[in-house]
């Protein structure tokens, strides 16, 4: 399915080839399709503590339906999360690392196939745990060092569960990738890094030119593009990721409506249309998924459409 991994001084690389990965869609959806309640500021970690097992659950829908890849339950987590719902730092640490494992408790409930399955550890961006949309607008007017202080705990929680590389997704500012693209190479294994974009340019309003060039010449980062944008907000990022950096393109975008953090629900047109995925190969996208609202019948279809 194009996945090659070779060893290198700090990590076991995990690179593409030609071939397309699906990943997996929105772990919420699924959730909340199970019946979960994820209405509280943390989200689908929330279950981390309370339903783990829904989080397995949910992790094996989207294998089951074609997925190569899960995204863990790690993308609004954190220790001052969960200290401030009442967890102790401890506890808080072991749910994030617990992530990680529950992904990988799915994973060997599929039967073993041709296909290698992997466990990508989501880092949501610091506006997630704010819980009030902001990693659709970034400068959340925090200095590099806060920001640093904030993401370098995280990554070295999940990087010690042996995730098979990190998620770092729904970034929405450029001055937050130059915090993290450091940090993913002190840490040492392998990611992809996929922004959030609107109109041809991150949340935060910057070219997507300047944007993924911010991410050229990392060791660590083995992909880049968007995820929880709009489809048709793809392909220029795609295109955009080829020539910044040469690196294999991420796509998993979301239905094409857009978050009110008001009132907490999607608002919008349904845009999310397959007949979009071949164009996004052909610019360079080697791994394919969904975000928000994109369900595992979802990508079973997708899974269908990409292997046919």
């Amino acid at each position: 399915m194009g996945m090659r991994e070779s060893a290198s001084a700090t990590s076991d690389v995990i690179s593409f080839d030609g071939s397309v990965v699906v990943l997996d869609g929105g772990l919420s959806t699924a959730l909340e399709v199970g019946g979960a309640d994820l209405s509280d500021d943390l989200w689908t970690a929330r279950l981390l503590r309370h339903d783990p097992a829904a989080i397995v659950a949910a992790h094996a829908a989207y294998f089951e339906a074609g997925a190569d890849v899960a995204i863990t339950a790690s993308y609004q987590a954190s220790v001052s999360g969960f200290v401030a719902a009442g967890i102790e730092r401890a506890e808080a640490e072991r749910l994030i690392a617990s992530s990680v494992e529950l992904a990988k408790e799915a994973r060997d409930q599929i039967t073993p196939g041709e296909r290698p399955l992997l466990v990508a550890a989501s880092v949501g961006p610091y506006g997630a745990v704010l819980a009030d949309g902001s990693e659709y607008r970034g400068d959340y007017g925090l200095s590099a060092g806060e920001l640093r202080d904030f993401h370098l705990p995280r990554l070295e929680l999940l990087a010690s569960a042996e995730p098979d590389l990190f998620a770092v997704e729904t970034i929405p500012d450029v001055r937050e990738a130059e915090v993290l693209v450091p940090l993913l190479d002190e840490v040492g294994l392998p990611a992809w890094f996929s922004y959030t974009v609107a109109d041809g340019r991150t949340r935060a309003g910057q070219p997507l030119d300047e944007a993924f060039a911010t991410l050229a010449g990392s060791s660590s980062i083995v992909a880049a593009g968007v995820n929880c944008s709009a489809p048709e907000d793809v392909l220029a990022a795609i295109h955009a990721v080829v020539v910044a950096t040469g690196l294999p393109g991420v796509a998993y975008p979301n239905r094409g409506e857009r978050w009110d953090p008001a009132t907490n629900s999607w608002t919008g047109a349904d845009s999310y249309s397959l007949d979009l995925v071949p164009e996004w190969i052909a610019a360079g996208a080697r791994l394919i998924g969904g975000c928000c609202q994109i369900s595992p019948g979802d990508i079973a279809e997708l899974a269908r459409t990409i292997r046919s």
